[in-house]
């Protein structure tokens, strides 16, 4: 069956929904979003500030008397404007960062050919390859009937608490691999069905009023922050789980030489986000306690729901190829260097061959060329379900990475990071590396978290290296902080798309969030460098 014949006869609400909000739940305009009219005036003067906001601070900076290499003090006064656009969001965040890149030329610090040099990256591949698949599990229903099937678990359905935890633990595992937003987006109309079955039994019981409002049960709030937050915390799992990772390595390989695999990201990342995902059932469960333990219905509503799904279609077994093919290429190489050592021929051979761009693009092209039906050459994808990747993030990672590399190629980096060292006396480790996790859980409150890795992993690259620091704890520190802006809507699109369906207070949004950038803080300052020096990846 073609992606076509799918889209029209096949009822896949929540994929719809996702592939919608997949490339464009970052920067939606005001009239796409569901605000309070409190909320819609701030987002009105939010944004109109920043489009006078930003050329002031850009002319501002180049107009002061500073003691500066002119390179420095344009390029320092082009991000700087940049930065207000990424924070108030007049126009499209991707968009502010070409006109950074056209105005970097346009002023001479760099020119054309050097500038836009990062667009070739194979990182750039990495993420298109990533995405095509992430959008053909979204398209075949795959992730979907993955989801369901976990709910259906013997004993799950029965318990509020359990399906707390099983959506979280669901939501955390299919953000490592498609974008956060779309798999809350995907997973929040099962949710919300659930949350009207327990909200139909406790009128039922007699517990609640008869005109009660379901949206502001507890356990309503409980599992959709579960969604929102277990995906910002599944996405660190792996390097292509979520933009600010690929940023962030791409950023710290560039500035270190160290390059960081698939497998050891992975075997990095996993003791925290377990340690997350731990502390995100607990809290979320105390703060947000269900009205109500037991339950009846729940469990008929996800048979129900698989019913529909049918057997494994021939679309979702193709993707499910790809999908395998990709990730075993992904992590071949970490396999052989644990077998064969890194200063091997052999892992030589393999991670250079097996570059995690091509192998993502190779993997991707699997789903145009497996048949769905030979005979109407029909395949498991085509390009207009392809085309709506996140086309936005992958040009907002180009634009930082540009910056990052112009930041030390101009010694506008060593700059900052010596004015900042002696400022702020950051002289150890763990004070540069609290400070990169401070910083990016800030700046990831107000901004977008792909920006917020753009701008803060090249600020703590040269503070470390002024300290005489090895950066690549206190960066990679700052890559997964990024991730971890939990307090607010803006923080995250996933965040957006949960205080949207009406069933989380905004109190309740920034309560629970508080305590969560604490404890994440807590978990990359204590567990980060431990499992560097474990894996041995710095």
């Amino acid at each position: 069956m073609a992606a076509e014949d799918r889209t029209e006869s096949g009822p896949k609400p929540e994929a719809d929904v996702a592939s919608a909000l997949l490339g464009h739940a970052t920067y939606r305009s005001l009239s796409q979003q569901r605000l309070s009219p409190a909320e819609e005036r701030f987002e009105r003067a939010r944004r109109t500030t920043g489009l006078w906001l930003a050329p002031v601070v850009t002319l501002g900076f180049l107009a002061l008397p500073l003691n500066l290499p002119a390179t420095q003090q344009t390029l320092a006064g082009i991000l700087l404007g940049i930065v207000v656009l990424w924070i108030t969001e007049p126009i499209p965040i991707p968009v502010s960062g070409l006109i950074g890149v056209g105005l970097i030329v346009l002023l001479g610090v760099a020119p054309a050919d050097e500038a836009l040099a990062p667009f070739g990256s194979s990182t750039i591949f990495t993420f298109i390859g990533a995405f095509i698949l992430a959008q053909a599990m979204l398209a075949t229903g795959l992730a979907r009937r993955f989801a369901l099937r976990i709910l259906s678990l013997p004993g799950v359905g029965s318990s509020t608490y359990r399906i707390v935890a099983a959506f979280g633990a669901i939501t955390c595992v299919l953000s490592a691999f498609v974008s956060n937003t779309a798999t809350v987006a995907m997973l929040l109309p099962t949710a919300l069905g659930i949350l009207m079955v327990i909200a139909t039994l406790l009128r039922d019981r007699g517990l609640v009023a008869a005109d009660f409002d379901p949206t502001r049960l507890r356990v309503g709030a409980a599992l959709v922050l579960m969604l929102a937050y277990g995906a910002s915390v599944g996405g660190l799992l792996t390097p292509v789980g979520t933009p600010p990772n690929l940023i962030g390595r791409g950023l710290i390989e560039e500035a270190t030489g160290e390059r960081i695999s698939f497998a050891q990201w992975m075997v990095t990342a996993l003791p925290i986000c377990a340690a997350m995902f731990v502390a995100l059932v607990v809290v979320l469960l105390v703060l947000n306690r269900p009205e109500i333990r037991r339950i009846e219905g729940v469990e008929e509503y996800l048979r129900a729901e698989r019913a529909t799904l049918g057997p494994l279609s021939r679309a979702e077994k193709n993707t499910l190829v790809a999908f395998g093919v990709t990730v075993t290429l992904w992590i071949t190489p970490g396999v052989v260097a644990l077998m064969w050592g890194t200063d091997s021929s052999v892992y030589a051979t393999v991670s250079g061959r097996l570059n995690e761009g091509v192998v993502a693009v190779l993997g991707a092209a699997l789903l145009f060329v497996l048949p769905t039906n030979w005979r109407d050459r029909e395949f498991t994808l085509n390009w207009s379900d392809a085309a709506r990747i996140d086309w936005g993030t992958i040009i907002l990672f180009g634009t930082g990475i540009i910056f990052g590399s112009l930041l030390a190629d101009t010694g506008l980096a060593q700059t900052i990071g010596e004015s900042a060292s002696d400022a702020l006396g950051l002289g150890t480790l763990f004070a540069i590396t609290a400070f990169a996790v401070g910083l990016a859980i800030l700046v990831s409150e107000t901004t977008s978290n792909t920006a917020a890795a753009a701008v803060v992993v090249p600020i703590v690259l040269p503070v470390a290296v002024a300290a005489g620091v090895d950066p690549f704890v206190p960066a990679l520190a700052a890559t997964f902080a990024a991730s971890f802006g939990f307090m607010l809507p803006v923080s995250t699109p996933q965040n957006a798309v949960a205080y949207g369906s009406g069933v989380v207070p905004i109190t309740a949004m920034i309560r629970s969030g508080i305590g969560f950038d604490v404890l994440g803080a807590i978990l990359i300052l204590v567990g980060l460098p431990v499992m560097v020096e474990l894996t041995g990846i710095g």
